[in-house]
């Protein structure tokens, strides 16, 4: 009897993509414009930014939350001064949430430092790194699709 294949210690590439994408986004997060504001908040905001008002409704359906738990981001936001809430103008039942002046300028800090602390640690690689980087970032975002 053959003995048995030995067990690979090798991580696949999916783990090391995981591993990679989860530390590098972690890291990122970390670099905000204000410690008051949560990463599920800045996400809403966001949101927000991409896609212009919507009701509280459309966010957790975005968000993939429950509704309640989408008002207490709101109303967090709100306190905050990032968000405000407006009629909405063909449906009286409902209202809509949009970004703040403060909110916009939370939303534009915040993507100057991750862009700014990423633009560093990139400076450190050689050409062809940069290179290989600039390819992976295209497939990365197709396998996000």
């Amino acid at each position: 009897m053959a003995p048995p294949e030995p067990v690979s210690r090798k991580p696949s590439l999916a783990a090391e993509l995981r591993l990679a994408v989860m530390h590098t986004s972690r890291r990122l997060r970390l670099e905000r414009s204000s410690s008051d504001i949560t990463p599920g908040q800045f996400t809403v905001l966001a949101v927000l930014d991409r896609h212009g008002p919507l009701t509280p409704r459309e966010l957790a359906n975005h968000e993939k939350v429950q509704p309640p738990s989408m008002t207490r981001t709101l109303a967090g936001l709100q306190d905050l001064g990032l968000v405000s809430r407006t009629e909405h103008p063909t449906d009286g039942r409902q209202v809509l949430m949009s970004l703040t002046r403060r909110g916009r300028a939370e939303i534009l800090e915040t993507r100057r430092r991750r862009d700014a602390w990423l633009a560093k640690r990139l400076a450190q690689l050689d050409t062809a790194e940069r290179d290989v980087l600039a390819q992976a970032a295209t497939i990365l975002a197709k396998v996000a699709e």
